[in-house]
């Protein structure tokens, strides 16, 4: 099976900068979809980012990249606001199944 396992979250001023990391484990492929999503209380889960192979790709505030050698995904969010403030989950998907990690919580507030 396969595990995702995010680290990274936290308490920081808007303005800040946080930089997830979520390590995934068992068999990855480069096909594999990988990606970003938040959801705040109240709201529906939305994307945030995905990136298909390695490299990095930038959307918006935010920089999604992706290291096939370590099977890691980040995702570099620089400056935060209070509205993204949510539980941050990685994601992989593989064909129509996807696998989803715990979740960590990002919180802006000064």
């Amino acid at each position: 099976q396969v595990q995702l396992v995010e680290s990274g979250g936290g308490l920081v001023q808007p303005g800040g900068s946080l930089r997830l990391s979520c390590a995934a484990s068992g068999s990855i492929f480069r096909s594999d979809v990988m990606g970003w999503y938040r959801q705040a209380p109240g709201k529906q889960r939305e994307l945030v980012a995905t990136i298909l192979s390695g490299g990095s790709s930038v959307k918006g505030r935010f920089t999604i990249s992706r290291d096939n050698a370590k099977n890691t995904v980040y995702l570099q969010m620089n400056s935060l606001k209070p509205e993204d403030t949510a539980v941050y989950y990685c994601s992989l998907r593989r064909g129509t199944y996807v696998y989803w990690g715990q979740g960590t919580q990002v919180t802006v507030s000064s």
